[in-house]
């Protein structure tokens, strides 16, 4: 099953330092039953691209959480075993579709399931930084700050192979 792993940059580092995306639970994003019917006229790569959008949406939470990321979303793109997935709710994230497409995965990922990741350019910085700081008013109703939160969504993220990811840091 293809799953989209929110991260930030530091948590990448350690992820390739260390072999694995982890610990568990791992919060992931899915084309789940839930999405299809949510999101009905979209084909796979639509479902994909929303839950892909979750996953960038969540990273910015993780950005928020973590006090050395820098203000640059990543997603992870793995294919991992459905055994190891879960679909739970979500946890009342801004957009539905993302509590629609979380799962979670019981299981570290290696990162030899990894097929992909995506990052924001550094010219999104401004923006993302921008939309970390508005997320709790977002989270309370603010629609100014909502928008704020979703003009970071208007970066599209750059794809980068998996030998590539650690040229991010060099």
């Amino acid at each position: 099953m293809r799953v989209y792993l929110p991260s930030t940059l530091p948590a990448l580092a350690r992820a390739l330092a260390g072999g694995e995306i982890g610990p568990v639970p791992v919060r992931a994003y899915a084309v789940t039953p839930a999405l299809r019917e949510w999101y009905a006229e979209g084909d796979l790569e639509e479902l994909e691209y929303a839950a892909l959008t979750a996953a960038a949406r969540a990273s910015l939470r993780l950005i928020a959480d973590a006090v050395e990321a820098l203000p640059r979303r990543v997603v992870l793109v793995a294919e991992v075993p459905e055994d190891v997935v879960t679909k739970q709710p979500g946890d009342g994230d801004l957009d539905a579709g993302a509590d629609r497409a979380m799962v979670w995965l019981m299981a570290p990922v290696p990162l030899a399931k990894v097929v992909s990741g995506h990052v924001d350019d550094r010219a999104a910085t401004d923006d993302v930084r921008t939309a970390v700081a508005a997320l709790p008013a977002a989270d309370a109703g603010d629609e100014d700050a909502q928008f704020t939160v979703s003009a970071a969504e208007g970066h599209e993220l750059m794809w980068y192979a998996t030998q590539e990811l650690p040229h991010l840091f060099g």
